[in-house]
């Protein structure tokens, strides 16, 4: 199972890297513009994937507080502040390296999982406290769900405007890492 979740980690990197280097390509104004997406602009949408990843990623620290490598795939979050409203270039350029920052931690973390801690329990508030507790594994393929939902809204709203975007494939090249 880990090396599904390693492969759904990379992928996250690969196609963030993918959808950045498209919007990078865009003004400053053409990312604030509101796209009409409930998150409006593709920075907030950027900014919504950093804060998903920071959030879920967060959430494991009680259920792997046994290994040290987990642990210290979650401390690279720490300096991570995910930015709120219009963005400044230099804001978009921190976002930009943020999201790298977490795509990292976010393979290092689940690279360094084992089988016992794929299955250990994450308190969770939301399902109405049934079940108060969910797997790490669960956790984490809601974490590759996240990113992929809202990276295919940046993607239809990049088809609107007729701007060539494809980073939906997993590539096979994960299999060789």
């Amino acid at each position: 199972m880990n090396e599904l979740l390693v492969i759904n980690a990379r992928y996250n990197h690969e196609a963030d890297k993918a959808f950045l280097s498209i919007l990078n390509g865009l003004s400053n104004d053409e990312r604030e513009q509101d796209r009409g997406s409930y998150f409006k602009s593709f920075s907030g949408l950027a900014a919504h994937i950093l804060g998903g990843t920071v959030f879920l990623l967060g959430m494991f620290k009680d259920a792997v507080a046994h290994n040290d490598a987990a642990l210290k795939a979650l401390a690279s979050l720490k300096n991570i502040s995910v930015p709120e409203g219009n963005l400044s270039e230099a804001q978009w350029k921190q976002l930009g390296a943020d999201i790298e920052t977490a795509d990292t931690a976010y393979i290092n973390f689940t690279k360094a999982l084992t089988d016992a801690d794929l299955k250990a329990p994450v308190k969770i508030t939301w399902y109405e406290g049934n079940p108060d507790s969910v797997p790490v594994f669960f956790l984490l393929n809601q974490l590759a769900a996240h990113g992929t939902h809202h990276r295919g809204q940046v993607s239809q709203i990049l088809d609107a405007l007729k701007i060539d975007n494809d980073y939906s494939g997993v590539n096979a090249a994960f299999l060789s890492k």
